[in-house]
């Protein structure tokens, strides 16, 4: 091949073929490069699945541009400077071009080597546009984000009102697992879609014993290429979205799935855009047969949470990972890498399923792992790097919010107004684990007291100054303070976080 006029880089969380710089490619003018940074991928120790995908769907991606009349280059090295070193001593004087990437760090690696960049248009709300909205309002409410990203974007509008009348359904769609009653059928769950490995994944997944990883290997769970993230997205329009929003936050036993997409891992690296699948969505929801509260949760999700939990991470600077205003500083439970070093049921279940997976939906994220992770007081950056390794969708964008601000409230409220915490009644109302667990959801002392409602109310007592002046907490920490058994709580508190830091309850 003659000189190429660009050497376009391309990231792995920049696998689209459609936006960014690769969107511009063309096969006559254009080197493509891969760099597979020893420094990214030996400086963690990733889930086997989630370093599998992230590589994996890379070499799928370099492959299918092969394929297709492209000169592309894989370059192993030590890091992401050495390998644009080599590419640019065998190409002097030619430029090298990729994608403002998702991540601050991997921006100021691109950015420290003079590469040009285009927009990152993977997402549909650019940083000018949540300066512009955010400069109206006092605090950053997600909801008024979402209502105005309804109009902005003219999704499920009639005029300038929602269609039904109403802005979202959320009490409509936090209905707890279906129980069926004695003699009747199970809930019919939609089964998951299975991916056949092929010759590309089976080499990739070769490789995984040379690096320092945990959890299951690659089964078959995930997709590794946009024909793959093509079929979940119309396995979930056909068979999950017309029950999505009733049982979005449940945590039933009987599946891991529920009726959530799937998609995130595959929106997150660019196999799918949002606007795409949103269109979608919108597309089978006007043939009918969907209900606008399930329509409604996805598109909240999508155009909602998803663009303002990036926008956030953006929007607030790089110091924001490291806040913890609650001074917590125990370190990481032994149950969050052995499932078998906790009795209680909800979460040696759920980190089993991220062990197997790497995958458990939001609810579980947050009001299980996140919610232990606060009321036990763990150092939030030590949650930020167990979720940022284990879960297959984990982009620095995604985790640092949600994690410093929503999970942790370690940013003293800058996010969220006041912390997700919730005892046992939470867990066992919405999910099917307490029945059959060694703890009573509704106890608050003794040997079998739920460690979730004791370690509630033991939080709400030790954090009390912090949130005196709080209205969103003053019901609730006046409670705590009105509890006759404080003190059995107090000593019952210490005794479950001694127990837990040891793997033993």
């Amino acid at each position: 091949m003659k000189s190429p006029k660009r050497l376009i880089l391309v990231t792995f969380d920049q696998l689209s073929r459609s936006h960014g710089a690769l969107g511009t490619a063309h096969p006559a003018t254009d080197h493509i490069v891969f760099i597979e940074s020893e420094d990214m991928i030996k400086a963690r120790r990733w889930h086997a699945q989630r370093l599998f995908f992230m590589l994996s769907c890379a070499q799928h991606l370099a492959t299918e541009l092969q394929d297709d009349g492209f000169h592309v280059t894989t370059i192993q090295a030590a890091n992401i400077h050495t390998g644009i070193a080599e590419l640019t001593a065998a190409y002097p004087g030619v430029p090298v071009v990729s994608t403002s990437p998702s991540s601050r760090s991997m921006l100021r690696i691109l950015n420290s080597l003079n590469i040009e960049l285009f927009p990152n248009n993977n997402f549909l709300t650019t940083q000018e546009q949540f300066t512009q909205w955010s400069s109206g309002y006092k605090s950053l409410t997600m909801e008024y984000f979402y209502r105005w990203q309804r109009k902005r974007l003219n999704i499920l509008m009639d005029g300038d009102q929602p269609i039904g009348g109403q802005w979202n359904f959320d009490q409509d769609n936090r209905l707890p697992p279906p129980r069926p009653k004695k003699g009747q059928p199970a809930h019919p769950w939609p089964d998951p879609l299975h991916f056949d490995l092929d010759s590309i994944d089976l080499q990739v997944r070769d490789r995984l014993s040379d690096y320092n990883t945990w959890g299951d290997y690659p089964d078959g769970t995930w997709a590794t290429t946009r024909a793959g993230a093509l079929m979940q997205l119309e396995y979930f329009l056909e068979h999950s979205l017309a029950d999505f929003g009733p049982y979005e936050d449940a945590m039933p036993t009987d599946t891991w799935t529920v009726n959530h997409s799937l998609l995130s891992p595959y929106l997150n690296v660019g196999l799918l855009h949002p606007g795409e699948v949103v269109q979608a969505a919108i597309n089978r929801y006007d043939e009918g047969g969907i209900p606008l509260s399930s329509i409604e949760g996805f598109v909240r999700q999508v155009i909602g949470w998803r663009e303002y939990i990036n926008r956030i991470y953006w929007h607030f600077p790089d110091t924001y990972r490291e806040e913890n205003s609650l001074g917590s500083d125990r370190k990481l439970l032994p149950l969050f890498e052995d499932p078998q070093a906790t009795q209680m049921n909800c979460m040696g279940s759920i980190i089993s399923d991220v062990k197997k997976r790497a995958w458990v939906h939001h609810i579980p994220r947050l009001m299980l792992v996140s919610n232990l992770a606060q009321l036990v007081g763990m150092r939030p950056q030590d949650l930020l790097n167990w979720m940022r390794v284990s879960f297959i969708d984990a982009a620095d964008w995604v985790m640092v919010p949600n994690v410093i601000g929503m999970g942790m409230h370690a940013d003293g409220g800058a996010m969220m107004t006041k912390p997700y915490i919730a005892g046992g009644a939470y867990i066992s109302r919405m999910s099917n684990y307490c029945g059959s667990c060694a703890f009573d959801p509704k106890k608050r002392t003794g040997e079998d007291a739920c460690p979730f409602t004791t370690l509630y109310w033991d939080y709400l007592d030790r954090n009390s100054e912090h949130f005196a002046s709080n209205h969103r907490m003053s019901r609730p920490v006046a409670a705590a303070a009105q509890r006759d058994d404080l003190e059995e709580i107090r000593e019952r508190a210490k005794q479950v976080i001694q127990s837990l830091e040891v793997g033993g309850l």
